[in-house]
């Protein structure tokens, strides 16, 4: 059965901490290279992105093997063809495909009828490689999970709700502090209460840093809420994380990140910031993860 990674609890917890140490192995040269020679990846874009193409693209070449960029003007999907014609056409040519698209839907449904692997590039609904990215850096930074609080401060999103499920099957200690109405969705805070523990929650940024080891945050307004900027940006007037609000903390973030808004410059200058870390661990998580889905 094909496997699909459209959210990282499409992983068992097993599996995820595979994927991690598979992705550490490789980042410190413990496995062969080009483990995907020959094979290609298929990427398909509808948001434009600068990670997630460049650490895709780069991760394939490493590995061996190929990956081709589908832009909205180089493909049919959901367009003048179904998506689940696309699907089938593309899994006769590709070992894999990646998409990053809006509507989640739509990877459920491009995963329906591919006959290869999908994984979730992100949608407006999850991000599942950035979260293994980010439990990828966590390890390194303090040795593991145990005895290691996080605190979201910002908006309850796709990146977000992600991590939640992630740190859910790590045993992560998260507090999540969410304006009110942008908080994370109630049905990905039952997944994580059946996975684990589900996070704290609160409307209270500072409550919600007092005992955090990391403060992670993200933009206010992502890419398709350009019409609600103003309306959060005054909602989420109180979440900026600043110095005084980080202190001493570490603090993440997955960029790119409009500063000035949910995070100072100072901040993410700072020596307190592992976001560029962050960063090139999407590189050796997600090549972790393709060599796992091969070996399935």
């Amino acid at each position: 059965m094909t496997r699909n990674v459209l959210d990282v609890d499409d992983l068992s917890a097993e599996e995820l901490t595979t994927v991690l140490d598979r992705a550490a192995a490789i980042k410190a040269g413990e496995e062969q290279d080009r483990q995907l020679e020959d094979e290609t990846l298929a990427m398909i874009f509808e948001k434009p992105s600068t990670r997630t193409r460049v650490s895709f693209e780069t991760g394939m070449t490493q590995l061996g093997g190929h990956a081709i960029f589908l832009g909205p003007d180089d493909i049919h999907l959901g367009d003048s063809e179904p998506i689940k014609d696309t699907a089938r056409a593309v899994s006769r040519y590709a070992d894999a495909i990646m998409a990053r698209l809006f509507d989640h839907a739509d990877a459920e449904e491009l995963a329906e009828y591919a006959t290869v692997p999908v994984i979730n590039g992100l949608t407006d609904d999850a991000h599942p490689c950035q979260t293994l990215a980010d439990l990828l850096t966590i390890r390194e930074h303090f040795g593991g999970f145990e005895d290691v609080s996080v605190a979201w401060v910002g908006d309850g999103n796709n990146v977000a709700q992600s991590f939640v499920l992630g740190a859910a099957m790590v045993d992560l200690d998260l507090t999540a502090a969410t304006p009110q109405g942008y908080g994370i969705d109630a049905e990905v805070l039952d997944r994580a209460a059946e996975l684990g523990t589900a996070p704290e929650t609160t409307h209270d940024p500072e409550a919600a840093v007092e005992d955090a080891d990391v403060v992670y945050t993200d933009v206010f307004v992502s890419m398709g809420e350009e019409d609600e900027r103003e309306e959060k940006l005054e909602s989420f007037e109180d979440f900026q994380v600043t110095t005084d609000l980080l202190g001493d903390r570490t603090l993440m973030h997955c960029l790119p990140a409009h500063r000035g808004e949910e995070v100072t410059d100072e901040v993410i200058e700072s020596d307190n910031a592992i976001v560029w870390d962050q960063a090139e661990n999407r590189l050796h998580a997600q090549k972790g993860l393709l060599v796992w889905l091969s070996e399935r």
